[in-house]
């Protein structure tokens, strides 16, 4: 992690005051003072602002239900992001374990803590993924098979990897896929002929969204929960 991160998360001050710290030579790194606020800093380092220790918080994992209009992003200047919904100190902490697009709803996890992020959001670990999708009119017949076979979506190489449907009524189905294309639920019923009305995530893995959670509320991973997913 770089310095001034450190300082920023440890200290609970924005990343500005941290650099601020180090250009004042307010800040040592292994009892030397620290000049570059780049510098990574190491798990057995010591960081130290005068006779103060520096520490980092425990890692936070959290659930969010993600409401529809909000960009899945640590900052943007013309649009409100998800973080906007978090006190702002944990907002500067915790960074997206992937994303949903704009118009998506549902489960979105968020945490400061990288090795378990990369675990979850790595195309090779494939965890699959459950939304429940509004569509514009009922699905063709063959829809299963197709899906499960793979599609060919528009501009792309290669089919998507199988994915499994399950039919609620006939304009409402719940799909579950194993990959995180762009728009790629929306751009696979569009392949099938249809178009999506609306998008909800209820599941990652085995982690499924709190049901009492209401859209735009979060709360913090159980252990169970977030050893679930490791």
């Amino acid at each position: 992690m770089r310095l001034d991160r450190f300082i920023s998360q440890s200290a609970g001050i924005s990343r500005s005051q941290a650099r601020l710290l180090i250009r004042r030579g307010e800040i040592s790194v292994g009892g030397e003072v620290a000049k570059d606020a780049a510098r990574p800093v190491g798990e057995a380092e010591t960081v130290t602002r005068g006779d103060l220790c520096l520490e980092l918080p425990r890692p936070v994992y959290l659930m969010l239900n993600k409401p529809c209009g909000l960009l899945s992003a640590t900052e943007d200047r013309e649009q409100a992001t998800v973080l906007s919904l978090l006190p702002p100190e944990l907002a500067a902490r915790v960074h997206l374990v992937g994303r949903l697009d704009k118009d998506t709803s549902g489960l979105l996890l968020l945490t400061d803590d990288g090795a378990w992020s990369h675990r979850i959001a790595s195309p090779k670990h494939a965890i699959d993924k459950t939304y429940v999708a509004e569509l514009a009119e009922p699905l063709v017949e063959d829809a299963e098979q197709r899906l499960a076979a793979g599609l060919l979506l528009r501009n792309e190489a290669q089919p998507t990897k199988p994915a499994i449907l399950e039919r609620l009524c006939a304009t409402q189905v719940k799909i579950s896929i194993s990959e995180g294309r762009y728009h790629q639920v929306r751009r696979m019923f569009a392949a099938l002929g249809n178009r999506v009305l609306s998008l909800h995530r209820e599941r990652i893995g085995r982690l499924h969204l709190d049901a009492g959670l209401q859209t735009g509320q979060w709360r913090e991973l159980t252990r169970e929960e977030r050893d679930c997913l490791a």
